[in-house]
């Protein structure tokens, strides 16, 4: 390694700082963790993401989960910190088709592994109101959902609430009908942002992640408003 500091390995992991206070995001972290140790503490804490409140692109949505990750880690001495955030992505060739994907970001202080979830589509009708906006697409799929699938929705394997639904089974599991929740979807991304850690030996330094676009770091403050996507 060339800063000479070990990569913990994920057995001897006991705490974990997470950049937020969503519970499914929380959860994510805690069932990846507890595939390789079984004595761990996972905490999340309530921090800025430094981006808008609706990433768009790879560049906005890693920026978002990186800044999360160091966040946490100054919060509390941690083993190791976690960032999450989605956000939609453009894809040109496919005729510019918009997917959400969400980002996870694990952070021992000086080592960044950076993972992806899988990525899903949007219905149309609130996909475009949140390109043009920058409006939270979570708001606008809650409402979408309660107008054109009331009826639906009583009929669906899990219990609905009131709740927004990025705070219970995630816009994911509404659309999968909660065969995939939002805490299993996050854990997706944080597995594969381990796999680093996993073998140190193949990856080496982790440190080459690209750093934020400019003025970005600038902007992890509690004063930024990024606090409305937990």
């Amino acid at each position: 390694m060339s800063n000479g500091c070990a990569i913990p390995r994920l057995s001897d992991v006991r705490k974990v700082a997470v950049g937020t206070r969503n519970a499914p995001k929380i959860e994510a972290v805690r069932s990846a963790f507890l595939a390789y140790t079984e004595d761990v503490e996972v905490k999340g804490h309530r921090v800025s993401s430094g981006v808008s409140e609706q990433p768009v692109g790879f560049r906005e949505i890693v920026d978002g989960a990186r800044n999360r990750a160091r966040a946490a880690r100054e919060r509390e001495p941690c083993d190791l910190a976690v960032g999450i955030e989605d956000g939609l992505i453009e894809i040109p060739e496919l005729s510019g088709q918009v997917l959400n994907i969400g980002a996870a970001v694990v952070s021992d202080g000086i080592r960044e592994g950076l993972g992806f979830s899988s990525a899903f589509a949007y219905p149309p009708g609130c996909v475009e109101s949140s390109l043009a906006s920058r409006e939270p697409i979570g708001g606008l799929f809650d409402s979408l959902w309660q107008e054109q699938w009331q009826e639906q929705r009583q009929e669906e394997r899990q219990e609905q609430s009131g709740e927004p639904s990025a705070l219970s089974v995630g816009n994911i599991g509404k659309l999968s009908l909660g065969v995939l929740p939002r805490s299993e979807y996050g854990r997706h991304a944080v597995l594969c942002a381990l796999v680093g850690f996993l073998h140190p030996a193949l990856y080496g330094d982790l440190s080459d992640l690209p750093g934020p676009t400019s003025g970005m770091e600038d902007s992890v403050s509690e004063s930024s408003g990024a606090y409305g996507h937990e």
